[in-house]
């Protein structure tokens, strides 16, 4: 899985350092499933995705749901496991991010993210 590194460019913050690019249906149905955190500075992209679902997880995150564009259409701090979003029909990316994301870097309706390669 490729790595990207996430901005939001109205903020002028760094959503994560290192996120999975996770775009193939196996990736995206994976997803975080089998670990045990989300380290601070990495996260997963997933595209397309418009709703998430945290059956099987061991701890919550952040979900920034975003444009094909990248601009952002739902925040979601804090979901749970065993929990789901409901679908956001404007979104075609999820960002799952480690919790207390969100509200660091200020994220909210409207902004705009940025994809770009992470460094080596």
């Amino acid at each position: 899985m490729v790595d990207v590194r996430v901005q939001n460019a109205t903020r002028g913050t760094v959503l994560a350092e290192r996120a999975g690019l996770a775009i193939g249906f196996w990736d995206r149905l994976r997803g975080l499933l089998g670990r045990t955190s989300l380290l601070e500075g990495t996260g997963l992209w997933l595209q397309p995705c418009n709703s998430v679902h945290m059956w099987f997880m061991r701890f919550p995150i952040d979900v920034v749901f975003a444009t094909r564009e990248g601009r952002v259409v739902a925040v979601v701090p804090t979901l749970r496991p065993w929990a789901m979003t409901r679908p956001y029909f404007g979104a075609a990316v999820a960002l799952e991010l480690p919790v207390g994301m969100i509200a660091r870097t200020g994220t909210a309706l409207g902004d705009q993210l940025i994809q770009e390669p992470a460094c080596v």
